[in-house]
């Protein structure tokens, strides 16, 4: 069965980093574009980073950018979100995403979350 597994969260001191993998089985992750999600207790889930099937093309929230940076390995079917100069308010639940539509995440396969806290 379909399968998104997160790993790489914790706490870390702001201006930290920390390096987020997202290993997918059951479908051919290759094709698909990838998505970080990320939500902050009572906020809304709002996207992070996306990256085409190739890796050609990335793109970012402006809160991020310049500071996390999208990529993926499809022959070890894992992406990454390697997040650089942590701030507290990065503080949330992250998630990975995979879909076949650049703009929507209607059906799409979503991973379980990892905590990532950023806290002195």
């Amino acid at each position: 069965q379909v399968q998104l597994v997160e790993s790489g969260g914790g706490l870390v001191q702001p201006g930290g980093s920390l390096n987020l993998s997202c290993t997918a089985s059951g479908f051919a992750f290759s094709s698909y574009i990838m998505k970080w999600y990320r939500q902050a207790p009572g906020a809304e889930r709002e996207l992070v980073a996306r990256i085409r099937p190739t890796g050609a093309v990335t793109n970012y929230a402006d809160s991020v950018k310049g500071r996390f940076t999208i990529s993926r390995d499809n022959a070890k079917n894992t992406a990454y979100l390697q997040m650089n100069t942590l701030k507290p308010e990065d503080t949330a639940v992250y998630y990975c995403n995979a879909g076949q539509n650049w703009i929507t995440s209607i059906n799409t396969y979503w991973g379980q979350g990892t905590q990532v806290t950023v806290s002195s």
